[in-house]
C-alpha cells in the first residue's frame, strides 16, 4: 500500500459520527476517501463549504468544485457552499471538531511548522494559523521522515511555526502518537515496525505508551 494512502486511511479511524472536520491541503484531504462504513461526519473545506465526500474520478470532476488546494471533490446532499468570510466564522468561531493538516515538522511540545519550505517562495500560511488556534483537536499527518532519511518528528521544531502547542496528535507511516504534558506519548506502531525501530526514527524522545498497540486501517 502506498505510504499515503496508509496514513489516510489510519487518520479515517479518528472520525466519529457528527464530528465538523477540516481537513488540510495535501495528504489530510486522501482521508475523506476512507471514513468508515456507518461513520457520518461534515467535512468542512476552508474555501467555502460544508459536507464534501470523496474525491471524484476524473471523468466525474467538476472544475468548480474543489477543495482549498484545487483538487475536484464531490458534494453530498445536504452540502452547502458559501463564501470565504462565512468559512473562516465557521473555524474562529470554534465549530470545526477536528482538523487534520499537514507538516513539514512537528515537535515534543506540539509545535507545528508546515507553512515556509526552505529555499522555496510562500505566500504566507493561508488558513493553517486559524485552524491550529479555532479547531477543538488537531491532528497532524505527515511521512515519518524526509527524503533523506531525517526524522519530521522533532526535539523542537527548526522552520517557522505556524502555531505554538497546538497539536493533539501526530499520524505518520510508522507511528501514533500523542502530544502530553510529558511529551509524546507512542500510542500505535504500524505493522512491520517494533517499538524500538520508532524510537530509533524519532529525534523527539518518545514515551512507549503501556498499552501499545499495532495500526489499524
Amino acid at each position: 500500500m502506498e505510504t499515503r494512502e496508509f496514513i489516510a486511511r489510519r487518520v479515517a479511524k479518528e472520525f466519529d459520527n457528527g464530528m465538523v472536520i477540516n481537513l488540510g491541503i495535501g495528504l489530510p484531504t486522501g482521508a475523506a476517501n476512507y471514513i468508515p462504513a456507518g461513520v457520518k461526519v461534515i467535512l468542512q473545506t476552508e474555501n467555502g463549504g460544508l459536507m464534501f465526500g470523496p474525491k471524484p474520478s476524473r471523468d466525474q470532476a467538476d472544475p468548480d468544485i474543489a477543495n482549498a488546494g484545487g483538487e475536484p471533490i464531490t458534494l453530498l446532499p445536504g452540502a452547502a457552499a458559501f463564501d470565504l468570510s462565512t468559512s473562516f466564522c465557521i473555524i474562529r468561531g470554534g465549530h470545526v471538531d477536528a482538523t487534520v493538516l499537514g507538516a513539514l515538522e512537528v515537535d515534543g511540545e506540539g509545535n507545528i511548522a508546515n507553512w515556509q519550505i526552505p529555499g522555496k517562495y510562500v505566500p504566507g500560511m493561508g488558513g493553517g494559523m486559524d485552524l491550529l488556534t479555532g479547531a477543538r483537536r488537531v491532528i497532524v499527518a505527515l511521512q515519518h521522515t524526509d527524503k533523506d532519511g531525517q526524522s519530521k518528528i522533532r526535539r523542537r521544531c527548526q522552520l517557522p511555526l505556524s502555531a505554538a502547542h497546538a497539536v493533539n496528535r501526530i499520524i505518520t507511516d510508522r507511528a501514533v502518537m500523542d502530544v502530553t504534558e510529558e511529551g509524546l506519548l507512542l500510542r500505535e506502531i504500524a505493522p512491520g515496525y517494533s517499538v524500538s525501530d520508532v524510537i530509533a526514527a524519532t529525534e523527539a524522545e518518545l514515551t512507549p505508551a503501556t498499552d501499545i498497540k499495532e495500526m489499524e486501517i
